[in-house]
């Protein structure tokens, strides 16, 4: 039984689409999780000051994980993995075992006194940061909370550096399923810890369940027989050139956390509850970002980097618009969904307990301007992956930190104009339909995101088409066919979300939640096969090939022997 289990976690899964829709079921399931997580959580606290402390304390530890853990990020070690296996493949693997030692001591030590550090410096970082915070009599308890998190950095990198070793070896699977136990350490923290501890209980939640995260990944590492060692004196010469690669990479990751970072430090000066509306509304749009955007590029980023190591140049770019091409079919028709069915996904999800209907329609605004750039962000991930397959760090840190710059002047530019001039502001709430409703200044920061993430898209496609002429025209017909349809498929819901309310009110009663779900279920459904038909008869190569993909039943792939340099 145990053999059987092992065998069934430590099997390969082959072909990008695969290896994609097993991390996109998964990352289904994990967002999933977070929206039930996010439904307890505004159920019992609502859009107020207690969310506001809870998400600002995830700030410092998330920021220390992208700067400290991002040396055993998986895009950072994946192409030092694969040069040491196949060096390696005859004696068994033992340089690819030493690098893993060597950097996990390097981790280990690195992240204690990194830890130690943010730990004392805490207080004196949240009055930075958070002002009104430092003020108020829940300044301690944001520390507290702070601190008990800075554990959770800890256990992710770790997690990174075991999914690192799994992922070579192409075993998607337990790296797909360790988010799953994550959210589920977090919602046993809401649900069981929370009334025990306090508010403390919501943060040793986060802890479990980035410990699980990490954990579950052990039975797999020690039966592969590379299970991390320390190795003392640690080789600095290996950490080295890690470090160099991953600097890049680092400030790249850390200027798109720091821009949420400032972006819910000026959420903190507004009123009670912005923090919280802007926490949830990107909480719910990351739900398909998670899905299909870092499901392509995880799944992709192995074979991109072999390609190109290989000088397989010709299929490197076929491999791009072949993901590329995916994404759109997915991303598009998602986002316009979502701004179509925004009311009904945030009432139905969020909507109870002390998440009021003021709190439902400004989240739905905001997630309606944080989708806008749905497309952007998933595209934006997959051309950090290609650059980074080629080992070119330099590109997408230049358009990443330009990004995150002109997001946060924008935002801050934005929130002031809102402010001072009434015909704008007038103008975004009319067309948002929040016009009445208290703190809507707040919805100046996704739009703020959105802008500045389409223009790091803008960025990365003509920086990467500079290189491959050919990429633009491979994608170019996609993009109508789906673009198109899309826009029919989004006026089809509408019209029937119209129609269900004027001719059958009692069945679809705006009054409850089980009426606001049926009404979008049923609205949306014909949409979706309304652009299915249109695809369809528009010759839609990705609807063929996603079908096909699905037929081959991606829970029965066939388990593939490992290349000889993984053996």
């Amino acid at each position: 039984m145990v053999n059987r289990l092992l065998h069934f976690l430590n099997r390969e899964t082959s072909g990008l689409h695969q290896a994609a829709y097993l991390l996109g079921f998964f990352a289904i399931c994990s967002q999933l999780l977070a929206l039930i997580r996010d439904s307890i959580l505004a159920s019992q606290f609502g859009a107020g000051s207690t969310l506001d402390l809870y998400y600002s304390a995830f700030r410092i530890p998330d920021l220390l994980f992208v700067v400290v853990a991002s040396i055993v990020s998986i895009s950072v070690l994946i192409p030092f993995l694969m040069e040491r296996f196949e060096k390696s493949k005859e004696s068994g693997g033992e340089e690819a075992r030493e690098f893993i030692d060597t950097v996990f001591s390097f981790f280990f030590c690195f992240m204690f006194v990194s830890g130690l550090i943010t730990f004392f410096l805490a207080p004196f970082l949240l009055r930075i940061l958070f002002p009104p915070f430092a003020a108020s009599a829940s300044f301690s308890d944001l520390v507290m909370l702070t601190r008990i998190l800075i554990l959770s950095p800890t256990f992710l990198g770790f997690s990174n550096l075991l999914a690192s070793i799994t992922q070579i070896h192409k075993r998607f699977f337990l790296y797909a399923l360790s988010p799953v136990v994550y959210n589920i350490g977090i919602i046993f923290g809401i649900v069981v810890l929370y009334p025990v501890f306090g508010i403390a209980g919501l943060g040793w939640g986060v802890v479990l369940g980035a410990s699980m995260h990490f954990g579950i990944q052990l039975p797999s590492i020690i039966h592969q027989g590379f299970m991390p060692r320390f190795l003392f004196p640690i080789r600095f010469a290996v950490i080295g050139k890690i470090i160099a690669t991953s600097i890049p990479r680092t400030i790249t990751v850390s200027s798109n956390e720091l821009t949420e970072l400032f972006l819910i430090s000026f959420a903190s000066f507004l009123v009670p509850g912005s923090i919280s509306i802007f926490n949830f509304s990107f909480n719910l749009q990351s739900v398909p970002f998670s899905i299909i955007g870092v499901s392509y590029s995880l799944a992709a980023f192995p074979l991109l980097t072999r390609l190109f190591s290989q000088g397989s140049k010709t299929e490197f770019v076929e491999q791009m618009i072949l993901s590329t091409r995916h994404i759109i079919f997915w991303s598009v028709p998602i986002s316009i969904l979502f701004v179509v069915l925004r009311a009904q996904i945030v009432r139905t999800i969020l909507g109870a307990g002390r998440f009021n209907w003021n709190d439902t329609r400004l989240t739905a605004a905001a997630l309606a301007l944080f989708t806008f750039s749905l497309l952007a962000q998933n595209l934006v991930t997959l051309f950090v992956r290609a650059y980074y397959s080629r080992g070119k760090t330099r590109a997408p840190l230049i358009m990443n930190v330009s990004s995150s710059i002109f997001i946060v002047v924008l935002s801050y530019a934005l929130v002031h104009l809102f402010q001072q001039n009434l015909f704008f502001r007038n103008f975004v709430e009319s067309i948002l339909k929040v016009s009445g409703i208290p703190g809507t200044v707040v919805l100046m920061l996704p739009l703020g995101f959105s802008i500045g993430v389409t223009l790091n898209l803008i960025l990365h496609w003509v920086g990467f088409n500079s290189e491959f002429p050919t990429y633009t025209k491979g994608v170019m017909k996609t993009l109508f066919q789906v673009f198109s349809s899309s826009i029919i498929m989004g006026y089809i819901t509408y019209f029937f979300l119209n129609i269900f309310v004027t001719y059958f009110p009692y069945v679809f009663d705006l009054e409850t939640t089980r009426g606001v779900f049926l009404q979008g279920l049923l609205a949306g459904s014909i949409g979706i096969c309304s652009g299915i038909i249109l695809l369809y008869f528009l010759g839609s190569v990705e609807l063929k090939e996603v079908f096909s993909t699905l037929h081959k039943k991606i829970w029965r792939a066939k388990v593939i022997g490992p290349d000889a340099e993984m053996s």
